[in-house]
């Protein structure tokens, strides 16, 4: 291996820690911002229970395959 090759690995080693500790830190900051505004609406509820009978419909309809 020569020097060139050395290096890089070096900086390629400290590139993709430093990139890895930034995204890190900003998925962290705004899942933080986004936590501390818990948004509950009749639209969301109402997401939750169209969700909760679509679950329910494909439980039958695997019973039914059966």
């Amino acid at each position: 291996m020569n020097l060139n090759q050395i290096l890089n690995m070096v900086t390629r080693l400290f590139v993709r820690k430093g990139v890895n500790w930034g995204v890190n830190k900003g998925t962290k900051a705004i899942a933080k911002r986004s936590a501390a505004k818990p948004v509950v609406t009749d639209h969301t509820n109402h997401a939750r229970d169209v969700a909760k009978r679509a679950r329910q419909a494909a439980k039958v309809t695997r019973r039914i395959g059966r």
